[in-house]
């Protein structure tokens, strides 16, 4: 492991800054890869910036300068036209999830104030009885791109010279979080302007690469350190067809990082070792890896060599994988870095625009959430005896505050620190290791503190698995919690190993049994007392984190039947 260094980076003041100064430097560099006809087509920086430009001028022609734009719909050019301009002197953004409820995006347009939705055709059916507001769908955005052309090639001036103040509301952003509460997150330039300068010091990215946009661009992850963070260093940004199509679009468009969340990352490396056991070469993968491992200590790796089946899969040019949104199991990682694939990964709220700690591409700990960025700051607010306590954050990156909610916002940010409601430790390194959330830990009779989500990396480790939640039960009869396990089988798995008509006895068995193997690698009192079996795979928000808002709800009459 290197020395931690920061990468050199260019100083930029605000969004439309720091685009325009990008086309300066990369011009007629590819920007982003596009479907057309089945085949990815170029789109330059230059051009990008004319669009940007041209749709600016026509909304401001038409009267939407100062005004708050909803954007909606799949991860696609036009969408992203669509932040940029209202961002580069026209209003405020107001990304929005497409897969919400017709009436919970009629309510955050209401919410928010705005003026106009640019949307897809996918979700035309919930934005068009949408009332009071003016709807533009992505298949028009070209005639008002040329609208906006000829009035500038008139003279017309106004949107290209309109003012931005860095530090006032910019980008709007409804949180779809785990708890079933949606908060509107403020933002400014300057929080997002930190955020890309931080994150390119500590992970090196350049015109070079090419980025395959896959999570959804309404959360500020996927935004920031995925479209936004390209548009500054120069990278190309190659839009995914869909989940199916990844390792497709990845060997088309010969990507070189992608940004993940856990349950993608690690499905990724369940398939490699997968794919080995089919083929009867997993002891001839291990071998390769210890080989590999020696000969790095020398100076010398082979990866792309010795793992070229692999890597072609996955395009033959991937060189790293950022994972975000919650704690990736630590041998993933290394078990990634082992076949050539740099993976680290990084701990993030839409609060922080997102980045509050991160991995350095040289200097990691796969076990940890990463460290704080350079210019900001975090510490462990009134820790335990153990060194736990709440992740505190500070830096130019933290929000605004909640939209209409001074009252939450003061709960949350005091004397300069945001308050995560996550829980952790920082280690002698600096690194920040994340525990849990404070409000999903489990406090034992006893008074110890029980982590669901270390036991749940541990469960997904068993090739049976496909998911888990741990919940704290209280048993009146014992006072004290029930830790509780629902497990989802893996189908695909129990199908390969038994055959299609695998039975519930088989299900149950080996789920019992991937638990009991947690408990014996365990403190006594984190084992796991109930397991209960779940057919269908949890809900999930579009960052694929499992909704746990009315899980111990939903399973209290199975409890029941097992517990007593």
């Amino acid at each position: 492991m290197k020395n931690k260094r920061n990468h050199k980076v260019r100083y930029i003041t605000d969004i439309r800054q720091m685009m325009r100064s990008s086309v300066d430097i990369f011009g007629d560099h590819t920007a982003f890869l596009v479907k057309d006809n089945g085949a990815y087509k170029p789109i330059s920086f230059k051009r990008f910036r004319s669009d940007v430009e041209g749709f600016g001028t026509a909304l401001w022609d038409l009267g939407y300068s100062g005004k708050r734009v909803v954007v909606i719909g799949e991860n696609c050019y036009e969408w992203a036209v669509t932040y940029m301009t209202t961002v580069c002197g026209l209003g405020v953004i107001v990304p929005v999830d497409k897969e919400l409820p017709a009436e919970e995006i009629e309510n955050i347009v209401s919410l928010s104030q705005a003026a106009l939705i640019v949307y897809s055709d996918s979700v035309a059916p919930k934005i068009e009885p949408i009332r009071g507001v003016v709807k533009i769908p992505f298949s028009q955005l070209c005639g008002f791109i040329d609208k906006g052309a000829k009035l500038i090639s008139k003279g017309e001036e106004k949107y290209l010279n309109a003012p931005i103040d860095p530090d006032v509301l910019g980008i709007l952003l409804f949180t779809s979080g785990t708890t079933g509460v949606s908060k509107g997150v403020m933002l400014s330039h300057t929080n997002i302007c930190f955020d890309l300068m931080q994150m390119c010091m500590m992970c090196y990215i350049d015109e070079k690469d090419v980025f395959l946009s896959v999570l959804p661009l309404h959360h500020t992850y996927e935004c920031t350190c995925g479209f936004l963070c390209q548009i500054y260093r120069g990278s190309t940004i190659a839009y995914c067809e869909g989940l199916r199509y990844i390792t497709k679009n990845m060997q088309e468009a010969k990507v070189t990082m992608m940004l993940c969340v856990p349950v993608l990352i690690e499905s990724m490396y369940k398939k490699i070792w997968q794919g080995a056991e089919k083929k009867g070469k997993t002891e001839t993968l291990k071998k390769a890896i210890k080989i590999n491992n020696a000969m790095k200590k020398t100076g010398i790796d082979m990866s792309r060599k010795l793992f070229k089946d692999i890597h072609n899969t996955f395009g033959g040019h991937l060189r790293m994988l950022i994972s975000g949104g919650a704690a990736v199991d630590p041998q993933v990682l290394a078990g990634l870095r082992d076949l050539g694939i740099n993976a680290i990964q990084g701990y993030g709220l839409t609060e922080c625009a997102p980045i509050a700690a991160l991995n350095r591409d040289h200097y990691f700990k796969d076990d940890s959430a990463g460290l704080a960025p350079v210019d900001g700051k975090l510490e462990i607010y009134n820790p335990g005896p153990d060194g736990t306590g709440e992740i505190r954050y500070k830096g130019q990156n933290i929000m605004l505050g909640y939209f209409n909610a001074p009252e939450l916002t003061a709960e949350v940010i005091r004397d300069g620190w945001f308050y995560t409601g996550d829980l952790g430790f920082i280690d002698k390194d600096g690194f920040l290791h994340i525990t849990g959330r404070k409000k999903n830990v489990i406090v034992t009779a006893n008074g110890k503190n029980v982590f669901p989500e270390e036991l749940e990396t541990y469960l997904a480790r068993d090739p049976f698995v496909k998911e888990s939640v741990i919940v704290g039960i209280m048993n009146e009869r014992k006072r004290d919690y029930d830790i509780v396990a629902i497990v989802v089988p893996d189908e695909e798995k129990f199908t390969e190993e038994y055959g299609p008509g695998y039975t519930g006895q088989q299900v149950k068995a080996k789920l019992e049994a991937a638990v009991e193997t947690v408990n014996q690698i365990v403190p006594a009192y984190k084992r796991m007392t109930v397991t209960i079996i779940r057919k269908e795979e949890f809900v999930k928000n579009t960052s694929k984190k499992i909704k746990r808002f009315g899980i111990v709800e939903s399973v209290m009459d199975e409890y029941k039947k097992v517990a007593f």
